[in-house]
């Protein structure tokens, strides 16, 4: 049956935690200028005789599940609209203008609002019930006048002496099979609305919550009630993963531990062999006839289409939100096959001779947004998945990279050569440049002053606060007397710093990685860069490398040139450390190499898309933060943006997403923008604090702070690659001349990785002198030691000593 009250949000003075508490028993209705998010009962009030129809049919679109709409709209959208999507909103006297060609168009239920200054009492929702209507009840209202309890339990009345309520528990998992029966009260129904737990009656022990001691707690999706049996129920849906959720739940945990080897293993890393397994079973199950085999070649189907979803970081809530906005949609497309799917039996005349409208992989004209998502309302599963990046399938790159790794390795140049001439359309003679890269020695290429200058100041700044971070003095430190320990640092000797290029022109990298390696005091630094197609370097690649003193420049892009860094070629040397973001070639090519013990070279971090997270309260310029976030969506398709909003409104938020989808369709960029920011969120949140713990969590790269007194916060900050503070501090800057790095921990390794920095090219020794006093005060604890750890030459090298003394 239906509930007998709905409330109506039109204010925006909301707890949170009451409105959930709302959901889980009945409908809430919000009007249109309400800044609070759609919940899982998506009804709009429309209360303005006016409104525009299409309009309406754009909401309903766009994931209203019901529009409630006075008479004369109504009657506009019947027909258009199914009836199953329009509540009516009816004064009690005015159920006899409805006429009878409308009351037989749809099923309608009456709702009746009550206004502020009457009283909602369980007396009136009783009375009205009765007259098959739903009383509207305001958000104001609740607590004040009547609890949310007693509005639900207004039609109850116990046939029992002790005033209990038979209870049934079913599964929402499983499509409301029940579990079992128990008893409620009115006090246990209260504290299980409020709470969202499975709170219960016993009859002979009182309130007591399941599963509070073994764990094994039940949360509660939705409460009804149930009064057609005669007697009355309590219907409750508590979750549990059975099913689709337990499979996802199973492979998530198997895509981490599948043994090397194993069938499990396969499937994740070889996508020929998943892909066909997907077809074969989609095959299967067409060909299936009885209702046995049917269920059995779905399920093997379902198997292997979650396997693709969990190794590509796609969840059942993810599915689920595509099937509900296909569910909303109003007008439908032919639902005709494509070509190749269609029997070739069948006849000519059977296809359809036209398309009613083009197939199109993008719709140039919808709005480019972000999903949104309220974390007031996010369990712990969700928010895990809020902190996720897409899967990055570093086993399957390293193993593709892996040839082309030991092909440089065991031919060296001649490798090296083949590989640019493959992969970088570049005819070479030798790979390497030599000194002096500035002037150029061709009279035909300039550098276009303006950038040269811009290119001067960037280097002034970056070398100065690298130059800040030097750490050439000794620590010394007196354990004890006659026990000096100290600590200094050397530059590493050989430093290899790739530049991504080719088409691109990156000197800021080349900066930001060519800076501290010279200030460090490196004594080799090798620059690798991707020729261009006549096999030239870029002119302001170039002028940087002439700035920061690059010994050598390696033309060659990809896994190929990080080979040639980590084991050396006839001209190329060898290098001790590999500095450089790149695509996913090249990271995964870094992360093969610091593995081989024949290369014996490090790499500066791992390195996934670039990400940015904007933090947003009242006080931000909608316009500066769409900018933010664009600035890194424009890096590629698989750029991770969040905005994380504190407290803002959702007009605030609405003036936000029509800036980034005005200043994007601008951009020369925008396909690639497009595409990224729909993979992006807003993430909305209560206030700063629970912004700055999301952020941390979250850990991202670029961390940029548009709130009120935004320096105060910079001290909460734990995880973050560099932050930004305040309105006019644009991450662009921090990508090209303010002086800090930007090469910086992506994919969450910004809460156990720094940015580049000097010291990322030093290393540091240790040492200690002993006097003769020293030893004979520290040695017998060390010759004790040694003794416990059964090491006597250890230990004898201390006695052997204090035997001279």
């Amino acid at each position: 049956m239906p509930p007998p009250f709905l409330v109506l949000v039109d204010t925006d003075d909301v707890q949170q935690d009451r409105l959930l508490a709302v959901c889980r028993v009945t409908s809430v209705i919000f009007r249109r200028t309400s800044n609070f998010p759609l919940l899982s009962a998506r009804n709009l009030l429309i209360d303005d005789a006016s409104a525009d129809p299409d309009q309406i049919i754009a909401d309903l679109e766009s994931g209203i599940d019901k529009a409630i709409v006075p008479l004369s709209l109504a009657k506009k959208l019947v027909g258009i609209v199914p009836a199953t999507r329009l509540i009516l909103l009816l004064d009690v006297a005015n159920v006899s203008a409805v006429p009878d060609s409308l009351r037989k168009a749809f099923f309608w239920r009456l709702s009746i609002h009550v206004l502020s200054e009457d009283k909602a009492t369980p007396s009136v929702i009783r009375k009205l019930t009765s007259i098959g209507a739903s009383l509207v009840i305001p958000f104001s209202q609740l607590e004040t006048s009547i609890t949310i309890a007693d509005a639900f339990l207004a039609l109850v009345i116990s046939d029992r002496s002790d005033g209990l309520f038979p209870t049934i528990v079913s599964s929402y998992a499983l499509g409301g099979r029940s579990l079992g029966l128990v008893y409620s009260s009115r006090e246990s129904v209260a504290q299980s609305i409020l709470t969202g737990k499975g709170i219960y009656q016993s009859r002979k022990h009182g309130i007591w919550e399941k599963g509070k001691t073994s764990g094994a707690t039940q949360e509660v999706v939705r409460i009804r009630i149930d009064l057609r049996l005669g007697y009355t129920r309590i219907l409750r849906h508590p979750t549990r993963i059975d099913g689709l959720a337990a499979l996802q739940s199973t492979l998530t945990a198997r895509l981490a531990s599948a043994p090397e080897g194993s069938y499990t293993h396969r499937l994740f890393n070889d996508q020929e062999l998943l892909q066909a397994k997907i077809k074969e079973e989609a095959d299967e199950l067409c060909r299936a006839e009885t209702k046995e085999e049917i269920a059995f070649e779905a399920a093997d189907l379902w198997y292997f289409t979650l396997t693709r979803c969990v190794a590509a970081g796609v969840t059942l809530r993810d599915i689920e939100e595509v099937l509900n906005k296909k569910a909303a949609k109003i007008t439908r497309r032919p639902g005709n096959a494509k070509p190749q799917f269609i029997s070739n039996d069948r006849k000519p005349q059977d296809a359809p001779k036209s398309r009613s409208r083009p197939q199109v992989a993008v719709d140039l004209n919808a709005p480019i947004a972000m999903r949104t998502v309220d974390l007031s309302f996010a369990g712990p599963e969700e928010r895990a998945e809020l902190l996720k990046r897409p899967v990055l399938r570093s086993d399957e790159m390293i193993a593709k990279v892996k040839p082309i790794v030991d092909d440089v390795r065991k031919r060296g140049d001649t490798a090296l050569l083949e590989l640019t001439a493959k992969f970088d359309k570049a005819q070479l003679e030798v790979p390497m440049l030599l000194p002096p890269f500035y002037p150029l020695a061709s009279a035909a290429v300039e550098l276009d002053p303006a950038v040269k200058d811009a290119i001067n100041v960037a280097y002034a700044n970056v070398r100065k606060f690298h130059a800040a971070q030097v750490q050439d003095s000794h620590l010394v430190v007196e354990t004890m007397p006659g026990v000096t320990c100290s600590r200094f640092a050397r530059a590493i000797a050989r430093v290899g710093l790739y530049v991504p290029g080719g088409t691109a022109v990156l000197p800021s990298t080349a900066l930001m990685l060519g800076v501290p390696a010279q200030v460090a005091g490196c004594e080799q630094i090798v620059l690798a860069t991707p020729p261009r197609a006549d096999g030239s370097v870029s002119p302001e690649v170039l002028y940087v490398a002439h700035l920061v003193g690059a010994h050598a420049i390696l033309r060659a892009g990809g896994a190929q040139a990080i080979a040639a860094l980590a084991y050396g070629t006839e001209t190329c040397p060898k290098v001790d450390k590999i500095f450089g973001p790149g695509n996913q070639w090249v990271t995964a090519a870094k992360m093969l190499v610091q593995n081989d013990t024949e290369a014996l070279v490090s790499i500066d971090m791992p390195a996934g898309p670039s990400e940015v997270l904007v933090i947003a309260d009242e006080s931000c310029n909608p316009a500066f933060v769409a900018a933010d976030l664009l600035s890194q969506a424009e890096h590629g398709v698989d750029s991770q943006v969040v905005l994380v909003s504190s407290s803002l409104a959702d007009e605030k938020l609405k003036e936000i997403e029509k800036e980034v989808d005005k200043q994007a369709r601008a951009l020369p960029r925008v396909d690639i923008v497009r595409e990224s920011v729909s993979r992006s969120l807003i993430v909305k949140t209560p206030g700063p604090e629970e912004a700055i713990q999301f952020s941390n969590a979250y850990a991202p790269e670029h961390l940029i702070l548009h709130l009120q007194g935004a320096s105060s916060w910079v001290e909460h900050v734990k995880n973050a690659g560099s932050v930004f503070v305040g309105p006019y501090s644009p991450e662009s800057c921090g990508d090209y001349a303010s002086g800090t790095n930007h090469t910086l921990p992506t994919n969450g390794y910004a809460r156990q990785f720094s940015g580049v920095n000097t010291a990322s090219f030093q290393k540091h020794i240790t040492s200690q002198e002993i006097t003769v006093e020293g030893l004979r005060i520290l040695g017998p604890a060390v010759a004790t030691l040694a003794d416990c750890e059964g090491l006597q030459a250890h230990a004898n090298a201390v006695r052997i000593r204090l035997a001279e003394f």
